[in-house]
């Protein structure tokens, strides 16, 4: 009798920053993966690994057939959006009608109904959908990335915004890509929720140390009341959910919203998840645009 196919694991975003990882670590173990993405022509060349466009996650009809024949949906949120939780929520059916067992999604730390960052209501929210579906699943509860974090540092070497002394445990999209392989490819996953986060948390005071060190020049933090975060981002022009949520973000970190601390990265991935000091070391160009 011949052997029982191996179920295909999905990987969406695959031409992002964490899909992309996770569907190239999947390859290195040989795991036979569909690569879902906008644009076929950018999705990673990966062994065993097959290409689905679709045009995004609201696309039924694309989703569906990107999942046909799949056992495991690892399901990468979608860009930040008014509609993204209904646009989830299409990815989830579509799943579920294409005969999909289980989902991983990559949710967020806090992720509640009143949460401070207004774009970590949107996880709750899928996350309670995904919960009422006839899905297994695991929630990634990610922390702020570390490359995010270097990035809030303007050109003139100023991280500005109204965190106050808040901390964050922001972790690296290496550690997160690590731990989330650790769940597609382990057992005893089912029906947990793990807070994928750094090793430490930080205020922005140190965040900004840290990149003067690295940068070769100061790097300050400037705590910001609300409504001057909210001035000094107006000439950028984004519309006004997408600033609430930049500003938002820096009061969840001043609420404590973002302060937890996990050895998640260590349980699902076999060793410590990086420092921002050992980031920072390891990826130059995420301060490039500090540097003298």
């Amino acid at each position: 009798m011949e052997p029982a196919p191996v179920p295909v694991i999905a990987v969406t975003g695959a031409t992002g920053k964490l899909g992309g990882r996770v569907a190239r670590r999947l390859a290195a173990r040989g795991v036979r993966t569909r690569l879902v993405g906008r644009d076929a022509g950018r999705l990673p060349q990966v062994e065993g690994g097959e290409h689905a466009q679709v045009a995004g996650y609201g696309d039924a009809d694309a989703m569906r057939r990107a999942c046909d024949g799949v056992g495991t949906l690892f399901l990468v949120s979608g860009h930040e959006d008014p509609g993204r939780v209904r646009e989830h929520q299409i990815a989830v059916d579509s799943a579920v009608a294409a005969g999909v067992e289980r989902v991983v999604y990559v949710s967020f730390l806090g992720a509640s109904p009143d949460a401070t960052f207004t774009f970590a209501r949107d996880h709750w929210y899928t996350e309670e959908y995904v919960r009422a579906s006839s899905l297994r699943y695991t929630f990634l509860r990610d922390s702020f990335y570390l490359g995010a974090l270097a990035a809030m540092a303007g050109d003139d070497g100023v991280l500005r915004g109204p965190a106050g002394q808040g901390r964050v445990s922001a972790v690296a999209h290496d550690d997160v890509a690590d731990a989330a392989v650790g769940v597609l490819l382990g057992e005893g996953h089912d029906s947990a929720t793990y807070e994928i986060t750094g090793p430490a948390a930080i205020t922005l005071t140190e965040a900004a140390e840290e990149l003067s060190r690295f940068a070769g020049r100061t790097v300050t933090y400037v705590a910001e009341s609300e409504a001057e975060a909210y001035d000094s981002r107006a000439s950028f022009g984004a519309p006004e959910w997408e600033v609430a949520g930049w500003v938002t973000s820096y009061r969840a970190i001043a609420a404590g919203e973002m302060a937890t601390v996990s050895d998640a990265v260590v349980r699902l991935a076999g060793r410590p998840a990086q420092g921002f000091a050992e980031y920072l070391r390891e990826h130059p160009r995420a301060y490039a645009h500090l540097a003298r």
